[in-house]
């Protein structure tokens, strides 16, 4: 039986070659954003399963997340990639700011992680994967993207607590850190960058198989700074 792993963020850019990754390894992959199309490239796959949720309303996401465990029993890992970006330094950040980049970024996965640390404790098993930020690291580089980092920062802590109430399960909480990621809208919004230092969607997809996988089974409380030269 295929380990069954659930993808938010499914059609973004980080999230078509991380589906693609987990397809052709042969994952059950339950794949997740706010339209629900399936894209072209799974045909007729049956590993991929696609579902409509708005990942910022509790309700519907326990709704899905009940759903997805009856069907398929067990659920191996999550991995939360959707989110969103904005600019702003402490003076151009308001509540409005800060609410609409919390929804976006840590209610979207503590939705979801909530009610799937739960049954993976239950069944001794899994992997739930945050998607952080270099500036949630590094003051200087969050300054200018206050509530962005602010938000992230909360994906950093929610991992720690969650890995502290885990700790002696083989359940673990998993945080990524990429730096740019060489996708066609950041090429377009900085089209003078050296795009040969991002780092690629497929060597995250890589690297987030490992940590789904056997090998990554003795890996605990990991944060993967995922740099490449940016």
């Amino acid at each position: 039986m295929p380990n069954n792993i659930i993808i938010t963020g499914a059609n973004g850019g980080l999230g078509t070659a991380v589906v693609q990754k987990f397809l052709a390894s042969g994952y059950q992959v339950i794949a997740v954003d706010r339209s629900g199309k399936r894209p072209g490239y799974v045909k007729d796959n049956l590993l991929y399963d696609a579902h409509k949720v708005n990942l910022d309303n509790e309700e519907e996401t326990a709704r899905f997340t009940r759903e997805v465990i009856e069907h398929y029993k067990k659920i191996d890992g999550a991995l939360m990639l959707a989110g969103g970006f904005a600019m702003g330094d402490i003076h151009a950040t308001d509540s409005n700011a800060l609410k609409k980049m919390f929804s976006l970024n840590f209610d979207t996965a503590y939705y979801l992680a909530r009610p799937l640390f739960e049954h993976m404790m239950q069944a001794g098993y899994g992997r739930l994967v945050f998607v952080g930020t270099r500036p949630a690291l590094n003051a200087a580089e969050g300054k200018s993207k206050l509530a962005y980092t602010l938000s992230k920062s909360l994906l950093f802590k929610l991992a720690e607590l969650l890995n502290a109430e885990a700790k002696g399960k083989n359940v673990v909480s998993s945080v990524i850190v990429p730096s740019t990621i060489d996708t066609i809208d950041n090429r377009e919004s900085m089209p003078d960058a050296k795009f040969d230092n991002w780092v690629k969607p497929e060597q995250i997809a890589a690297v987030l198989e490992f940590i789904c996988s056997e090998k990554g089974i003795p890996i605990r409380e990991p944060v993967y700074k995922i740099y490449n030269n940016a």
